[in-house]
């Protein structure tokens, strides 16, 4: 049975996709990489130059204990700062001309692409005060104030830092399957429809429910995918990011039911 938004409009269909689709998605998304290959460069080099201006801020603060975290909320507000890459896909797969203003331009005049952007954004904040909170808890001050080789050693060597490590990974684990959730078919959507943005999430949801093996793949494709990018001083984004990018507008084409064509 259909169902229809908080707008009155009926909701889009959701299918179900098989692994296949999230490899094939991975293709395309290369393929749109090297068809407008600037755009994902410099979103990736963008990325690239703001996390190593941040990691290098945190060491000037003396709060390396951050760099981890950090790194880690990249993968958080990677599908806001994707959009780009989903409007570019859009305008590929419709022949019509790629143009940076015009671009831009869409991405940012779609009011429900900002307010999605906004929840990333408070995601990502929830992420860095409860890492904060679990370091109070089970390192105490002396988390704070330690060094970084003071830090990371006793991270890894005490029953405290190992606790403090398996916790804030198991809930930022949750923080961004939940995220991924809401948001692995909700920003294309917006961009690619004229919904609102709570149909868009509720969509996600239905998406990653009803095809959780797939999702789940590409969910750690894109983690795997963004550790190995961060590593090398997170110029692996360079690359990652755009076919990441590009990847995801093409796996939402096959798990939700087009509509009519944009005029």
């Amino acid at each position: 049975m259909a169902t229809t938004s908080i707008s009155g409009k009926q909701d889009p269909i959701v299918r179900k996709i098989a692994i296949q689709d999230v490899t094939e998605s991975l293709v395309l998304g290369l393929r749109d990489f090297q068809k407008a290959p600037r755009y994902g460069i410099l979103l990736g080099l963008s990325c690239a130059v703001i996390g190593l201006a941040i990691v290098t801020l945190l060491y000037w603060l003396e709060m390396p204990y951050f760099a981890y975290p950090i790194g880690a909320g990249f993968a958080i507000i990677c599908p806001f700062v994707a959009s780009v890459l989903y409007e570019v896909s859009r305008r590929l797969e419709r022949g019509q001309p790629v143009v940076w203003g015009e671009v831009w331009s869409r991405v940012i005049g779609r009011s429900e692409v900002r307010w999605m952007g906004f929840m990333t954004l408070f995601v990502l904040i929830m992420w860095m005060y409860q890492v904060r909170f679990l370091m109070a808890v089970f390192l105490g001050y002396s988390g704070f104030s330690a060094s970084l080789d003071e830090f990371v050693h006793q991270v890894l060597t005490t029953t405290q830092g190992l606790t403090f490590l398996a916790v804030g990974n198991v809930v930022g684990a949750i923080l961004s399957a939940i995220l991924f959730s809401l948001t692995v078919v909700s920003f294309p959507l917006v961009l690619d429809r004229d919904v609102d943005f709570v149909t868009a999430m509720v969509t996600s949801v239905r998406a990653v429910s009803e095809n959780v093996l797939p999702m789940a793949v590409f969910a750690a494709i894109i983690v795997g995918l963004l550790v190995l990018s961060i590593l090398p001083a997170f110029f692996g984004l360079l690359v990652t990011l755009p076919i990441l990018g590009h990847a995801t507008w093409h796996l939402y084409r096959r798990v939700v039911v087009p509509s009519d064509p944009a005029p």
